[in-house]
């Protein structure tokens, strides 16, 4: 998954009871029914309702609310060449310059740049973060692990570190949408293939993920925020306020996330 994948709206092929999906129509129902004057993007409010309706589900009500007529919807195309679809409430006769000016800030958050700057510093907040608590770090973009190696498909971890005789594979997803499943699972096997111990540094993960990944062995390291290069902060404050969307710009990782973890690594020993 690319981080342009950020912006898409895509319907999954997971499918949950149709209560659940009732349930996110009427909570997205009675929300355009109160911001009927404003322009929203469907993985915007995927992410703004994932503590309540997985990101699929709420993509499924959207579609729903538009069949149902209750929404309006309309595809702009992003400077990067994908698209962003868009919703808004039927009564909202007058949102051209609304959808303009969500379409600008997704420009200016989602150039190429941007998202190589807010990937590469989601890696170096992990990197500090764990040697902050004396990981040693072994590896980095790796594939092997003291004699064995993966060679199933071309994939990468992160990080490799090693505590206490313990070695941990650690993958970095400091992106806003959950990260591509196939790549999830295969991440956990090639842990499992290597002989380490599997952790998933992420904004989010659903919460099905989560629980299969800790009955593996692993470690679900959930930021909950995405996180902007300190010299970003504006531009993080900006998507925060606007669009509501969880980004920060903090100096570090916090010490109470990566404390988790070592607590969590002292109990396995």
């Amino acid at each position: 998954m690319s981080e342009h994948d950020d912006f898409a709206f895509e319907l999954r092929e997971h499918r949950g009871p149709d209560s659940y999906e009732s349930s996110a129509r009427d909570v997205l129902r009675e929300f355009f029914e109160s911001n009927d004057s404003q322009v929203f993007f469907g993985n915007q409010l995927a992410i703004r309702n994932e503590d309540l309706f997985f990101h699929w589900i709420t993509y499924r009500a959207l579609s729903d609310l538009v069949e149902e007529g209750l929404l309006k919807s309309e595809r702009r195309g992003l400077a990067i060449g994908s698209e962003l679809k868009l919703f808004w409430h039927r009564r909202h006769r007058y949102y051209r310059r609304d959808a303009s000016r969500v379409v600008q800030l997704v420009n200016e958050y989602g150039s190429p740049n941007m998202c190589a700057a807010v990937g590469l510093h989601g890696e170096q907040m992990i990197l500090g973060g764990f040697a902050r608590r004396q990981f040693v770090l072994r590896d980095h973009s790796a594939r092997a692990y003291g004699d064995r190696k993966w060679e199933e498909t071309e994939h990468n971890l992160d990080f490799i570190f090693e505590r206490d005789g313990v070695a941990y594979g650690v993958e970095v997803k400091n992106t806003l949408s959950y990260m591509d499943e196939d790549e999830f699972q295969i991440k956990i096997r090639m842990c499992e293939h290597l002989g380490i111990v599997p952790v998933f540094a992420v904004r989010m993960l659903p919460k099905s993920w989560t629980i299969e990944l800790i009955k593996r062995g692993g470690y679900a390291m959930i930021l909950k925020y995405q996180l902007y290069p300190w010299s970003h902060l504006d531009l993080a404050k900006r998507v925060a306020s606007e669009l509501g969307l969880p980004v920060d710009a903090p100096r570090k990782l916090k010490d109470g996330t990566i404390d988790k973890f070592v607590n969590w690594h002292s109990k396995k020993l």
